[in-house]
């Protein structure tokens, strides 16, 4: 399916267009780090170390990254508690758990087809050789 950029003229925001501000804010939400931090944080509200220890494979740099520009795009908030040692916590905004339910969507979608994908793989790698 091509996806004309003229079908999308009476929208304020065009995605496919390179100079658009979302294409910024869809890199961050389907990035690698992105899709599984806002996934992580449907569930509830979670603290720095908790949110790593559940995106399984995320560095500590990568995760303060990905925090940094979902809190900046207005998906994540970040609450700090005046106590010692301080309390951050992170929980999804309005808007985040908007776009959180749909990538969740996709998600199960991926996870549900992954006997399909994974058959697709071993046929391809059969007939062209793995790469």
């Amino acid at each position: 399916m091509t996806v004309s950029t003229d079908d999308h003229d009476d929208l304020a925001y065009n995605v496919f267009a390179k100079a658009c501000p979302s294409r910024g804010t869809l890199e961050h939400v389907t990035g690698r780090w992105g899709g599984l931090t806002l996934g992580a944080l449907y569930e509830g509200s979670l603290r720095f170390n908790e949110l790593r220890r559940h995106v399984d494979g995320v560095s500590e740099k990568m995760l303060s990254q990905t925090l940094h520009a979902l809190e900046r795009d207005g998906l994540v908030h970040r609450e700090a508690q005046p106590t010692n040692p301080p309390r951050v916590d992170y929980r999804l905004t309005p808007l985040g758990r908007q776009v959180a339910e749909r990538l969740l969507a996709l998600i199960h979608c991926v996870e549900g087809a992954m006997d399909d994908v994974l058959a697709a793989r071993t046929r391809y790698d059969e007939t062209r050789g793995a790469r």
